[in-house]
């Protein structure tokens, strides 16, 4: 043996069809033991059929997936040693508590008093305790969702897996249940794969995200790259840059000169694309200053205040520009339809060649 750690999970160009049409096109993915991975995109990306297949309830059309080095890709689910935890909870309603967690050690042939005493550990953990005798139908949503988590814990699985677990609790007992499964995951030490297309919830939970478009990864990276650094136009807009503005980048000295439609213009000395592109934002990166202000790295475009919201903490904008509106966060109260500059640090922008965007811009 060469010392070599073998990665927990290792996805290999995997293909995946259903009938005629292909969804995963090609996939690979490694993830290292003990590691906390999230997958994120919208409806109909092939998160969940990723999952899904890795667990072995979808089969592959091709590629491979290698579990710590062995190849399951022709292994049923419950000879892969991991555990799932669904979006609907799926509970057997008619049993206890105790009989939903230890569902999975007596399919395992588990002693009834081992059974018990593990289960009584797995409820301690999750604060559950006293509550072995109750009915799952009595329980709170987020108690279903702890016994649900539970009855994965209880096999002691190398790897879980979870399928947007928490979109159907309220967001208070979300953000408690995002809080107490990466405890104990740190705890336990397991390695976890969870899709979700709630993007605060990837970054709270995972060491890494990949994001992913039309059955391919577009992104792999910590929360902080794939946020601060995205690799495409797709993943900025994902990642919450939904604003849109046309520039225009030449070379001058030593860096560019980034001008906008209306003359607006400013200097950057980093690496960005020249000529035309499209820079993605988000609401927090702009601000509001006089229109006629002038600051070094920033562009600032002359508009109109036409909306105003308060949601706690600071004002929401739209600031219409020509016929474009934009969405910005600002601490300062400021009259309906009065002239103002609004600011876009060039270094908090996120630019891309125009021909790699589709579909047109949007604000």
């Amino acid at each position: 043996m060469d010392g070599t750690v073998l990665p927990a999970i290792d996805v290999d160009h995997l293909q995946v069809s259903y009938g005629s049409q292909q969804v995963l096109h090609g996939v690979s993915l490694s993830i290292a033991s003990g590691e906390f991975v999230a997958i994120l995109g919208s409806s109909g990306c092939g998160k969940t059929t990723l999952l899904r297949t890795i667990a072995g309830f979808q089969k592959a059309s091709g590629g491979s997936i290698r579990l710590s080095g062995r190849d399951v890709v022709n292994v049923p689910p419950e000879k892969r040693g991991m555990a799932m935890m669904f979006q609907s909870y799926a509970l057997w309603p008619h049993m206890t508590v105790l009989g939903n967690v230890g569902y999975g050690l007596r399919l395992r042939g588990v002693p009834r008093e081992e059974i018990r005493a593990r289960v009584a550990s797995v409820l301690k953990m999750l604060n559950l305790s006293g509550l072995e005798n109750r009915k799952v139908t009595a329980l709170s949503g987020g108690q279903r969702q702890r016994v649900a988590l539970g009855r994965a814990l209880a096999i002691e699985p190398q790897i879980l897996l979870l399928d947007e677990p928490l979109s159907n609790l309220d967001a208070k007992v979300r953000i408690q249940l995002r809080s107490e499964i990466k405890s104990l995951q740190n705890q336990l030490g397991f390695t976890a794969l969870h899709v979700t297309h709630d993007r605060e919830e990837a970054m709270t939970m995972a060491d890494r995200i990949v994001v992913m478009e039309a059955g391919r990864i577009a992104q792999v990276g910590t929360p902080k790259e794939v946020y601060d650094q995205p690799a495409s136009p797709f993943v900025a807009s994902f990642m919450g840059a939904e604003n849109t503005i046309s520039l225009d980048v030449t070379p001058a000295g030593s860096g560019v000169q980034i001008r906008a439609d209306d003359g607006s213009m400013a200097s950057c000395i980093d690496s960005v694309p020249i000529g035309a592109v499209t820079a993605y934002f988000r609401d927090d990166v702009a601000s509001l200053e006089d229109p006629a202000a002038r600051i070094d790295g920033s562009i600032i475009l002359p508009g109109r205040i036409t909306q105003r919201t308060y949601p706690g903490g600071y004002y929401r904008y739209v600031v219409a520009i020509g016929d474009r509106h934009f969405s910005v966060t600002d601490d300062r109260y400021h009259e309906l339809d009065r002239p103002v500059g609004l600011r876009l640090p060039v270094a908090s922008l996120h630019l891309f060649p125009t021909e790699q965007t589709k579909g047109g811009l949007h604000a």
